[in-house]
């Protein structure tokens, strides 16, 4: 399907460009902040076994994971919040201006660090609500990944300071977390740009684990974000992609 943006861009529905890592339980699956592999089994009860395979009539399985360590997830300020506030309470818009970039962490003693400085050397453009950061080096490996106790790279927290001043509402990552992995609780990075506990935002979004392919290129994109119906702090999500085309 074609979608007009306006009388010359357009994006083509048929073109998607899926960000999101998949739930799997297996022994490579992602995996962070000390959590083994996610759990898919089929439901024994009495006689009732929910696997085809095992000689069951339907495969009917319980699943058993955390959205922050196991797969691609949304999250608002209930993530840090002693209030309760849902994701899917504060986010009602699933389509947004959004833009790719790319960045090479700076190397900060044992940390790898995106700063406000690197940032601050690439145009954002003015109508962009979310934004997409692609760490270099960008591997498949990020699908597999055991990030427990390996430091990854994160995000200045000056940053999100910064991006609100610009407007952007959304920001993705493919990291664990856009705070230091052992930071001692104090999540910089989400305090600020959830303004907790201040001004605490409801609206404005994180979604961590995403993957981005190499062959795709930094620029602007509508991105569509599909959100499971979960009501928590975080649910799995699906942030899709798709290129402005122009006639």
């Amino acid at each position: 399907m074609i979608l007009h943006l306006n009388e010359t861009d357009f994006i083509n529905t048929g073109k998607p460009i899926d960000l999101s890592i998949e739930l799997r339980a297996e022994e490579d699956s992602l995996k962070a902040w000390g959590q083994g592999s996610p759990i898919i089994a089929p439901v024994r009860d009495g006689n009732f076994i929910g696997s085809v395979a095992e000689g069951g009539v339907v495969n009917f399985k319980n699943i058993s994971f955390n959205p922050h360590a196991h797969i691609t997830h949304t999250e608002c300020c209930g993530h840090i919040t002693e209030a309760f506030h849902s994701v899917n309470d504060g986010l009602k818009q699933f389509f947004f201006n959004a833009q790719l970039i790319s960045f090479v962490p700076d190397q900060q003693n044992e940390d790898e660090v995106i700063t406000l400085e690197q940032l601050k050397s690439v145009h954002l453009n003015k109508d962009v609500e979310a934004l997409i950061i692609r760490t270099i080096p960008n591997s498949d490996q990020k699908i597999t990944r055991a990030y427990t106790g390996t430091n990854p790279p994160y995000l200045d927290a000056k940053i999100a300071t910064y991006l609100i001043a610009h407007g952007i509402e959304h920001v993705l990552v493919d990291l664990p977390s856009v705070d230091r992995e052992q930071d001692n609780g104090a999540l910089a990075f989400h305090h600020a740009f959830w303004e907790v506990p201040k001004a605490t935002n409801m609206k404005r979004t994180i979604t961590e684990f995403i993957y981005v392919p190499n062959n795709i290129l930094d620029g602007l994109f509508i991105l569509e974000l599909q959100m499971s119906s979960f009501r928590n702090d975080a649910c799995p999500s699906r942030p899709v992609l798709y290129s402005i085309e122009r006639n």
